[in-house]
């Protein structure tokens, strides 16, 4: 993990000289700025992890940078003031404006050393407890004693301990996240950040100033590469980035630095970037929805996430963490699953995969009663979860996003009708009431093959 990066802002030389000197010894990196145009300067060229910022200087005192820089009330990083000419009202004002602390000159080194380690771990604290917020919690290890998740566990056990990037691929729910957090836990940069990206969620009009920060407006703000800084960055649906990103990502990639949205000085990065998509993206690299060179440069590395029907001897495990899970983290009542239960699950197709499973043992837990979780009740919640489908009785998931049902749905739906015209796409297009080159596109996008139909 790179050392925490604290920029110290004083316009008394022997001070900034003092002070990082002491940091610098203690492992920190540090730079300097001796007034408040330069404090400005060192932040757009790199995001500091803490800031010391004197009060009183020559052209902008501290109070007013700290106004400056909260956003919305909240600092980007943590702000330790000092001050020579300290007064109690200063000192609630910039407590007011989210300083984390207030030190006094003459400085005790013992003091600054102790309140900037305690900053940190408080600002790593509060980062991990907003990610526990935004996210479900992801297991700690990737479930299962079978001889296919051994392997797999191994191979990326492997790939951790290089820092190139990594494309993984599999099926909606099988796990993608999990060795995401696998990969980045056993790697060299496990102190570091893990910065996840939705970019399914993103729009073409936010995906640049998310991942890259914006200096519109006169107003500074970090995207998701710089607060990933030191760390991995897990880019999740990959294959949904609009065209004009994927230029952008591409740059990253090849240069490790990019410029903020409005910005003219380039932002220098260390970023490991593993990329995830349930999606064929050499498919989308032929029909020309993503760019061959972005493909090759996340490819380095590829992992495949089998779907759970590849190794279901690993359910009665994840029964049994799950069960486990919900009794620890929701106070669910302890119920296990009978051999006859296990075995019908183990006989489940499981569209849904690993998601799926979850959902249908926390539905067990609350909706049961009785030690036992008997057979009768995993078919009533199999049935329950499902809606039959048009294509012969195919059944769809409640339990996906919207999204990820959308398109079993669709997949169903056309593979019925085009079944049912014979295999004419031409037939197909006329029904469904799509024009002729949309609808190849919808299939191949969707895996239908309708080739010589």
């Amino acid at each position: 993990m790179a050392a925490a990066y604290i920029l110290v802002v004083d316009d008394e030389p022997d001070i900034r000289s003092l002070v990082q000197e002491i940091l610098e010894e203690e492992g920190y990196e540090v730079d300097v700025a001796e007034n408040g145009e330069a404090a400005r300067r060192a932040r757009r060229a790199r995001r500091p992890d803490l800031i010391l910022l004197d009060i009183w200087m020559e052209d902008v005192d501290g109070i007013t940078l700290l106004r400056e820089w909260g956003d919305g009330g909240v600092l980007p990083c943590p702000v330790i003031v000092m001050s020579g000419h300290g007064t109690v009202e200063t000192a609630v004002e910039a407590t007011r404006l989210g300083a984390y602390d207030f030190i006094e000159k003459p400085i005790s080194l013992a003091k600054l050393l102790l309140t900037v380690e305690r900053a940190l771990e408080a600002d790593q604290l509060v980062r991990e407890n907003t990610g526990l917020k935004r996210l479900e919690p992801v297991v700690p290890e990737p479930v299962g004693r079978g001889e296919a998740m051994q392997r797999l566990r191994e191979q990326a056990r492997r790939i951790a301990q290089h820092d190139s990037w990594v494309l993984i691929t599999g099926e909606p729910g099988a796990g993608k996240k999990t060795f995401a957090h696998y990969l980045h836990n056993h790697s060299a940069r496990r102190q570091g950040p893990f910065v996840e990206v939705g970019v399914g969620s993103m729009s073409s009009h936010t995906s640049a100033a998310e991942l890259f920060g914006s200096e519109e407006g006169g107003r500074l703000s970090y995207g998701r590469f710089e607060q990933a800084h030191g760390g991995t960055l897990y880019l999740d649906d990959i294959a949904d980035m609009d065209e004009q990103t994927q230029v952008r990502l591409l740059s990253v990639l090849e240069t490790r630095s990019f410029l903020r949205q409005g910005g003219s000085e380039p932002v220098r990065v260390d970023v490991r970037i593993i990329a995830a998509t349930h999606r064929d993206l050499k498919r989308e690299v032929v029909d020309g929805n993503f760019r061959e060179d972005l493909y090759y440069h996340l490819n380095v590395v590829p992992l495949r996430i089998p779907a759970l029907t590849e190794h279901c001897e690993d359910i009665p495990d994840l029964l049994n963490y799950y069960v486990d899970y919900f009794v620890t983290r929701e106070s669910l009542p302890y119920r296990h699953f009978s051999v006859a239960a296990q075995n019908r699950l183990r006989n489940h197709t499981w569209p849904g995969n690993i998601r799926e499973l979850k959902n249908i043992v926390q539905r067990l837990l609350i909706l049961g009663a009785g030690e036992e979780i008997t057979i009768e009740e995993v078919d009533s919640a199999l049935g329950a979860q499902v809606v039959a489908a048009a294509a012969g009785g195919a059944a769809l998931p409640f339990d996906l996003p919207l999204r990820e049902a959308r398109e079993q749905f669709e997949k169903a739906y056309l593979e019925h009708q085009l079944t049912d015209v014979g295999g004419s796409v031409g037939k197909l297009a006329k029904r469904v009431g799509m024009e002729r080159t949309h609808l190849y596109r919808k299939l191949k996008a969707l895996g239908i093959d309708a080739k010589g139909k």
